[in-house]
């Protein structure tokens, strides 16, 4: 078994059973500049805290896998260069060989579930990329949320994919995508896609009961938990489109491809909204902090009134 670096507050809660979260950190290392990306590191991890929950943010450096970052730890990757963006297929070459990295979606569930936690907080899951009948450019986040046992409380898919056919992946590998609050699955920056959430929660308990119930009955990998973003925060769907069109253009044009993808299209988005798309990120990271704390509270409850 790797050996995991947690921090004296992680290994604390862990040890007594309290609830913790794990947060990717890839948006610290390729979300934003630094020092906003250090300042909202440490605002999500208060949201986290201020939830009741511990955070654990996850990546690797210098060759090691930590679940949870120090103050210090958290400032020298808010401020590294070349690191490595990490996903499954990556994860183990960047630990084995000393290498720095980030995780995604994918890595960070793979990191939390080896630490024990079982709930995860990020902005927008990876999936089907427009054009993927062509590129076959389709993340593995939803292959991991298909094998890992972590909720991940996201705001959709993100909205740049093709969401019809990243919703139906999902549905094909059985992973079961709960919006929060409302009936149609949000569209990462927009609280609403057009199209109907496949099941629906309106209290952190209820998402606690379905992680409990589905690893109960021996089936693999996690929940998607869809948490539309705060009203006064989101962008509305009809004045994304024609951004999102453009941006798409303008990479295909350059010939931009795989892993470029992503931060492309989100930096182009970013200077032709003026910055709201980020405002509007960092918003909805938040929001899903403190959901995902409430559910690592609940699952944390139900063990306890379970073991008593």
């Amino acid at each position: 078994m790797i050996d995991i670096k947690k921090t004296p507050e992680v290994i604390e809660a862990l040890a007594n059973n309290r609830p913790v979260v794990a947060l990717e950190s890839t948006i610290i290392t390729h979300g934003m500049p630094y020092p906003q990306n250090l300042e909202t590191a440490r605002a999500v991890e208060e949201e986290v805290r201020a939830a009741g929950a511990v955070p654990a943010t996850i990546a690797v450096m210098d060759g090691v896998l930590h679940a949870g970052l120090t103050s210090p730890e958290l400032e020298a990757l808010a401020q590294a260069s070349n690191v490595a963006k990490l996903s499954r297929a990556d994860l183990a070459y960047c630990i084995a060989s000393g290498g720095t990295g980030a995780t995604t979606v994918a890595a960070t569930m793979i990191g939390a579930h080896l630490a024990g936690i079982e709930v995860f907080a990020t902005g927008g899951i990876g999936g089907v990329h427009r054009g993927a009948e062509l590129s076959f450019d389709i993340s593995a986040d939803l292959q991991e949320l298909a094998a890992t046992p972590v909720t991940v409380v996201a705001a959709g898919a993100k909205a740049i994919l093709d969401l019809k056919k990243t919703y139906e992946v999902l549905e094909t590998l059985g992973v079961p995508v709960i919006t929060m609050g409302q009936d149609e699955l949000p569209a990462f920056w927009s609280r609403r896609s057009g199209m109907a959430s496949p099941l629906r929660a309106d209290t952190a308990l209820e998402v606690a009961r379905a992680h409990i119930t589905r690893a109960a009955l021996g089936l693999p990998g996690g929940h998607l938990v869809a948490n539309p973003i705060p009203e006064e925060a989101e962008i509305p769907g009809d004045e994304l489109a024609p951004v999102i069109e453009a941006a798409l253009a303008d990479a295909k044009a350059k010939g931009i491809a795989a892993k470029d993808v992503t931060p492309f299209l989100l930096d182009h988005i970013y200077h032709a909204t003026e910055g709201r798309s980020l405002t509007a990120n960092i918003a909805l990271v938040l929001h899903n902090a403190r959901l995902a704390a409430r559910i690592a509270a609940e699952i944390v409850g139900i063990r306890a009134n379970q073991s008593g």
